[in-house]
């Protein structure tokens, strides 16, 4: 008959506790987290109306390498993009508060999300970069994400 040893179960748990404990630091996160707000309608200031706080919405994000104004094709001057000519490199999706999050090598990136079949961002830098935001190694960077393309100001 073989004896049990309930000790082997309480070893085993305490060593995986201990190298999770151990590990976390070494393990650091590094990415890309924020919120993809919807806003649409009249958002003219108003002296009698209070500004609408913008809904978190669910939706695909796309990142790519950093994109400048001249390596998309768009319809027009919208703020939409047929295509983007840099390396696309991974996509994640909001939930319905609007709240993402992923895990990025460091690096420069262009945020978009779609409408439709056009991708579309709405912010740059001095470059002309769209949508940029850096990853820094070890860094969780924080974005807040604007989808208004059906809003007036």
């Amino acid at each position: 008959m073989i004896k049990r040893f309930p000790g082997k179960f309480f070893l085993l748990f305490t060593i995986m506790g201990l190298i999770n404990i151990f590990m976390k630091p070494i393990l650091k996160k590094q990415g890309i987290e924020g919120f993809v707000y919807r806003i649409s309608g009249n958002q003219m200031p108003s002296p009698n109306k209070k500004p609408s706080t913008p809904k978190g919405t669910k939706t695909t994000i796309y990142f790519y390498e950093l994109t400048n104004i001249n390596q998309v094709t768009k319809p027009g001057s919208s703020p939409f993009y047929a295509t983007i000519k840099t390396k696309f490199i991974k996509k994640t999706e909001s939930d319905s508060s609007g709240h993402f999050s992923i895990q990025l090598p460091a690096g420069d990136y262009s945020i978009f999300t779609k409408k439709d079949t056009l991708f579309y961002a709405n912010w740059f830098d001095e470059k002309n970069n769209i949508a940029p935001a850096k990853v820094v190694s070890g860094k969780i960077t924080k974005v807040e994400i604007k989808v208004d393309y059906d809003a007036a100001y």
